[in-house]
């Protein structure tokens, strides 16, 4: 019988990666991604997942965030859209791991890389085939990288090509990626037959113990119908806002027109045109990703 477990819901994928037992899962998916010199060989995992955050908190927890042997800050999340300034945002969370990883009198020189890592369900580049964007501190001119400074990359799951009957002779990303999408369609037997290496099979159990286990089997009931709702409530906010576009006759309605529905959805004063108006893109970029947050962490 096939698992029925799908690792891309919040629930799930911090269970595989953020649990203290399962970091031979979560060295593999880093080094798949990031095919460093020196590959991740430790990781402590500073977030560790607790049933606690789910139950208490109905918030979509995707981000694992840990450390390496190396004196490396990571972060990796799983994401199922593509919000307003996500780039923006891996950038500042890479900044802020990168600035706080120091205490007061440390030496410059003690500090290392922040990796942000973002694993999305969705399109983010539409005009490029290319599935995996590693961005880098780099002189256009010499391209001279400097090392152990900020790194973001982003991973976009519907580029890649899955076929079964390659998969098991595919790279390691690319097995990452079938195990994250394909994995609720197979039976744990079969799934480490396809996927025969150790950090898989860890990968797998845990699916096995969510697929079993009655309280973590209705906790991902929970979550997976969280995302739904949440991903029918943007998308008819963003139909809405279209219509107020085509009112307004104008392209920056869509977006007031976003804003304004979001708002109304989260119970927050509506802005009026003029008001929107009188906002520099910029902030309005801020406001609109600060709803659509907001929104998320409501979903239940």
């Amino acid at each position: 019988m096939p698992l029925g477990i799908k690792p891309t819901v919040d629930f799930v994928f911090k269970k595989i990666f953020g649990s203290p037992e399962n970091t031979l899962a979560l060295k593999g998916l880093l080094n798949a991604i990031l095919m460093l010199k020196r590959p991740v060989v430790e990781v402590n995992i500073l977030n560790p997942f607790t049933m606690k955050e789910f139950a208490e908190h109905k918030l979509i927890v995707l981000d694992v965030r840990c450390r390496d042997s190396a004196g490396r800050s990571l972060n990796v999340e799983m994401q199922i859209s593509v919000q307003s300034g996500l780039l923006e945002r891996l950038v500042y969370y890479a900044c802020s791991m990168y600035v706080d990883q120091l205490e007061a009198g440390q030496n410059y020189a003690q500090a290392r890389s922040a990796i942000s890592i973002c694993l999305v369900n969705e399109l983010i580049f539409r005009d490029s085939e290319q599935r995996h964007h590693r961005f880098q501190m780099v002189d256009l001119e010499s391209r001279r990288e400097l090392s152990d400074a900020i790194e973001v990359h982003t991973v976009e799951l519907p580029k890649y090509n899955l076929d079964e009957a390659t998969i098991s002779r595919a790279s390691k990303l690319d097995q990452w990626v079938f195990l994250l999408l394909r994995a609720h369609q197979y039976d744990s037997e079969r799934l480490k037959q396809l996927l025969p290496h150790a950090e898989f099979h860890q990968a797998i159990e845990t699916l096995e113990t969510i697929a079993a286990k009655t309280e973590d089997r209705q906790m991902y009931n929970q979550r997976e119908k969280a995302l739904r709702d949440y991903e029918w409530t943007l998308a008819g906010a963003l139909e809405k806002g279209r219509e107020k576009g085509r009112e307004e006759g104008r392209d920056a309605g869509i977006e007031f027109g976003k804003i304004q529905i979001l708002q109304e959805l989260l119970g927050d004063a509506v802005s009026t045109v003029s008001e929107l108006q009188a906002t520099s893109s910029a902030e309005l970029a801020s406001l609109l990703s600060s709803l659509q947050e907001r929104m998320r962490n409501r979903a239940k």
